[in-house]
C-alpha cells in the first residue's frame, strides 16, 4: 500500500500541465534582452481575444537564447556533411527563437540579417526533402514557430486612438513591421505541413488542438499578408490532419458567434469563409445534421453585421454551396435571407439581391413554392425602392432564365403580389432606367398569360377606385370636422 501511495506521489504531469510554463528561450528573450518584444503588452480590447498571446504549448524547454552580441552566422546546409545536418538544423532553430525588435529599423540590423538568412536556409532545407527530420527536430521546429508567430496582436486603429469606430471598408490595412521574418516562419510551417515527408502521426503531437486554436486567433491580424498565409496553412492542416477536422469547424463556429453577437469586428471572417467554402464542397451526402445547424446558426446570421460587405462574396459562395449540395435547404436559406433583409442600407440590399439570384438558380420548383409568397412580397417592396440601384437590381432577376421559369410556373400566385408595384413604378418612379425595365417585365407577364394579366389589371383598377373612394371619404370627414370647429369655436373644441 505504501509503495502505491509513493508511486501516486510522482504522477507524470498531463500535457496541459506541461504546456503551462513559458518555454525557456521565450522567457530568456523577455528577461535578458532589450530587443525582445517588450512592446508585446497584453491589450484587452473588444475585437481580439487574449488567446493569441498565449505561450507555445507542449514539449521540453529549449536551450537559452543567446544575447544579441553573441548571435553569429551558422554555416549553410550545403557546407555541412549529411551526418551533421540535423545538429545544424537544431542550431539554426535555436537562433531563430530570438524575437527581434522591428520598431526601430536601425536596431539589431546585423542580428536581423543573420536570423533572416537562417530562416531562409530552414525553408530551403524542408522544401528540398533531402533528409528526413527526427521527431526531436520536428518538436523544436514547432516550438520555434510558436515563439515567433504566437504573439499579442496590436489594438485596432480605432481602439488605439480612442476615436469612434469607422467603416471597416474605409480603414487602411495595418502592416506588421516584423513581416520580413514572419513571412519566412509562415513559409517554413507551410512547407512542413504540405511535405510528403511529414508523418501526421508524429506531427499531430505538436500541431495539436492548442496550436490550431492559437493559429485561429491570429486570423484577427490586420495585416492581409499574414491572413493569406494563415488561410493556406489552416486549409492544409484541415486536409492533412483528419483528427482535427471537427475541432477546427467548431472553433471557427465560435469565432463567428463572437463576431455576430458580441464584437461585430474581426479582420479574418472573409478568409475563414474561404476555407469553409472548400470544406462545404467536400461534405458527403446525405448531409449531417451538424452541418445543417452550422448553416442556420452561424452562416445565415453572418448577414446581420453592418460590415457584411467585407466578406459577402465568400459568404454567398458558402450559402450557395449548401443549396447545390442539398436542394431541400433552399427554403431554409431564402427564409433566412428574408429574416436578415436590410431595411435602410441600400448597398447591403443590392448584395442580398445578388445572393438571392444565385440561390434561386440552384432552387427547384417544390422548394420555391414553399417560400414564394413572402419572397415576392419582399421583391415587391424592392421594386418600389426609391434607390434606383435596388429597383434596377430587382428587375434584373427577370434576365435569369431559371428564375423566369420558376416565376412562369407559379405566375397565378406571383403576379397578383407584384402587379401593383409594376403599376406604381410606371406611373411615378423618378428613374428612367427603372421605368423602362418595369415596362419590359410587365410586357413579359402580359405575353406569358394575357387572361391572368387582364384579371390583375381589373383588380388593380378596382383597388385604385376603392382607395380613391376611401381618400375622398376621409377628406369629407375632415371637412365636416373643420366646419364643426368653425361653428362651435376652436376654444370650445379644445376644452371639450
Amino acid at each position: 500500500m505504501f509503495k502505491k501511495i509513493m508511486k501516486g506521489g510522482h504522477k507524470k504531469p498531463s500535457k496541459s500541465e506541461a504546456s503551462d510554463p513559458l518555454p525557456a528561450p521565450y522567457v530568456a528573450a523577455n528577461r535578458n534582452s532589450p530587443a525582445a518584444p517588450s512592446a508585446n503588452v497584453m491589450v484587452n480590447h473588444a475585437s481580439r481575444g487574449v488567446g493569441g498571446g498565449a505561450p507555445p504549448s507542449s514539449g521540453t524547454a529549449m536551450p537559452l537564447v543567446p544575447t544579441p552580441g553573441s548571435m553569429e552566422p551558422v554555416p549553410p546546409f550545403r557546407d555541412a556533411p549529411v551526418s551533421e545536418r540535423q545538429n545544424l538544423f537544431l542550431r539554426k532553430l535555436h537562433m531563430c527563437c530570438y524575437v527581434l525588435d522591428f520598431s526601430d529599423t536601425m536596431k539589431n540590423v546585423r542580428e536581423k540579417e543573420i536570423k533572416r538568412q537562417a530562416l531562409m536556409d530552414l525553408v530551403e532545407f524542408i522544401q528540398s526533402g533531402s533528409s528526413k527530420m527526427s521527431e526531436h527536430c520536428q518538436e523544436e521546429m514547432i516550438r520555434m514557430i510558436s515563439v515567433n508567430i504566437f504573439r499579442c496582436l496590436p489594438p485596432a486603429s480605432h481602439e488605439n486612438t480612442g476615436q469612434e469606430p469607422t467603416d471597416p471598408e474605409e480603414e487602411e490595412p495595418s502592416l506588421d513591421p516584423t513581416w520580413p521574418h514572419l513571412q519566412l516562419v509562415y513559409e517554413l510551417l507551410l512547407r512542413y505541413v504540405v511535405s510528403a515527408e511529414t508523418d501526421t502521426k508524429i506531427a499531430k503531437r505538436y500541431i495539436d488542438h492548442s496550436f490550431v486554436l492559437k493559429l485561429l486567433d491570429l486570423f484577427d491580424s490586420e495585416d492581409p499578408r499574414e491572413r493569406e498565409y494563415l488561410k493556406t496553412i489552416l486549409h492544409r492542416i484541415y486536409g492533412k490532419f483528419m483528427v482535427h477536422r471537427p475541432f477546427i469547424r467548431k472553433a471557427i463556429n465560435n469565432i463567428f458567434y463572437r463576431f455576430i453577437y458580441e464584437t461585430e469586428r474581426h479582420s479574418g471572417i472573409g478568409e475563414l469563409l474561404e476555407i469553409l467554402g472548400s470544406i462545404i464542397n467536400g461534405f458527403a451526402l446525405p448531409m449531417k445534421e451538424e452541418h445543417k445547424l452550422f448553416l442556420v446558426r452561424a452562416l445565415l446570421p453572418l448577414h446581420k453585421p453592418k460590415s457584411v460587405s467585407m466578406y459577402h462574396q465568400q459568404l454567398s459562395y458558402c450559402i450557395t454551396q449548401f443549396v447545390e449540395k442539398d436542394f431541400k435547404l433552399a427554403d431554409t436559406v431564402i427564409r433566412g435571407l428574408l429574416k436578415y433583409w436590410p431595411l435602410t442600407n441600400c448597398q447591403k440590399e443590392v448584395l442580398f439581391l445578388g445572393e438571392l439570384e444565385e440561390v434561386l438558380e440552384a432552387t427547384q420548383a417544390a422548394e420555391f413554392q414553399k417560400c414564394m409568397v413572402p419572397l415576392f412580397r419582399q421583391i415587391s417592396r424592392c421594386l418600389n425602392s426609391s434607390h434606383f440601384q435596388v429597383a434596377e437590381r430587382t428587375l434584373f432577376l427577370w434576365n435569369n432564365e431559371h428564375v423566369v421559369s420558376l416565376i412562369a410556373q407559379n405566375r397565378t400566385v406571383i403576379l397578383p403580389i407584384i402587379f401593383d408595384a409594376f403599376e406604381k413604378n410606371i406611373s411615378s418612379h423618378w428613374n428612367q432606367a427603372v421605368h423602362g425595365l418595369t415596362v419590359n417585365v410587365r410586357k413579359m407577364f402580359m405575353e406569358m398569360d394575357t387572361e391572368l394579366f387582364e384579371e390583375c389589371e381589373r383588380q388593380h383598377a378596382e383597388n385604385e377606385s376603392k382607395a380613391k373612394d376611401v381618400a375622398e371619404l376621409r377628406e369629407l370627414n375632415w371637412k365636416r370636422l373643420a366646419d364643426a370647429a368653425a361653428q362651435n369655436g376652436v376654444e370650445d373644441m379644445v376644452t371639450t
